[in-house]
């Protein structure tokens, strides 16, 4: 190494030393611009990789497409009829749907050592769940309007309009956002990604499906109707009919919202312990 080199080398140690002794430490973020800098890394992935919002573009539109003109006549007698009774329930549907990716993608996270990156930060620990979950929420919203929006195009006009539509969509993506941290669970218990997204979907089917998403309970034999009617994924559908409907059903959306706050508190602390000790 020449002398000139040296002494370029020096010269940019010293300036480097002089910044840090000189210049005021900046403060350190709190836990929620650590949260909201995690949920735009999230954003970051889809745009990096835009195939991600297939999930959320493409299957909710196949679903509605192909519930309504494929059983629609057979069960309400028109498909215009039928699809004013299952869009709301195709909402809740294809917003549920999409939890499961939240533990997929913590558990990609974790097998591919990102998580291990994360630990060695000065984070607020929750932090990069915290903010993988508000990244997903925006998923969750291009979901149900997309839903939304493809009803309107194929004739479903909500008696509340935008508002009421809107309210639905708030409803149901805050019913998700306590869903995921049950998948966030599976995600840090499982070992790859393919395990998460199956087992998942192996919970969520027979719950969608076992719900008044696509037919009247009061058609169902007495037990199945019975539980039909007190599954959680029913009353929230029936939640954002009265929403869409412009008759808010008041126990149905407290019900929804309080299912929400339980499942977060009780699955939140669960997920913190299992990501610091995985």
């Amino acid at each position: 190494m020449s002398a000139a080199t040296q002494a370029t080398d020096g010269a940019d140690t010293a300036a480097v030393r002089q910044a840090i002794t000189t210049t005021a430490r900046p403060p350190r973020p709190g836990g929620l611009s650590q949260a909201l800098t995690f949920g735009w890394r999230g954003m970051l992935k889809v745009k990096h990789v835009p195939e991600q919002l297939l999930d959320v573009t493409v299957t909710p539109v196949m679903f509605l497409l192909l519930f309504t003109y494929l059983f629609g006549g057979a069960i309400a007698g028109s498909t215009s009829a039928y699809l004013d009774y299952t869009l709301p329930g195709l909402l809740v549907m294809s917003v549920l749907f999409t939890t499961v990716y939240s533990g997929v993608a913590l558990n990609t996270d974790l097998t591919k050592g990102v998580v291990d990156r994360f630990r060695s930060l000065p984070l607020w620990r929750p932090a990069p769940l915290l903010g993988s979950l508000l990244g997903d929420s925006v998923r969750y919203v291009i979901a149900g309007t997309v839903i939304i929006v493809v009803g309107v195009a194929l004739g479903y006009r909500p008696d509340a309009g935008v508002v009421g539509a809107v309210a639905a969509l708030a409803l149901v993506v805050v019913f998700s956002f306590g869903l995921s941290w049950v998948f966030c669970v599976l995600g840090l218990l499982l070992r790859s990604p393919n395990a998460v997204m199956n087992a998942g979907f192996m919970g969520i089917f027979p719950l969608t499906f076992l719900s008044n998403v696509f037919v009247d309970p009061a058609t169902l034999p007495g037990p199945l109707e019975a539980f039909v009617e007190v599954n959680p994924i029913s009353i929230l559908a029936t939640a954002c009919r009265s929403l869409m409907d412009g008759e808010p059903d008041g126990p149905a959306i407290l019900v929804s919202l309080a299912v929400a706050a339980v499942l977060a508190a009780v699955f939140l602390p669960i997920t913190t312990r299992l990501y610091r000790s995985r």
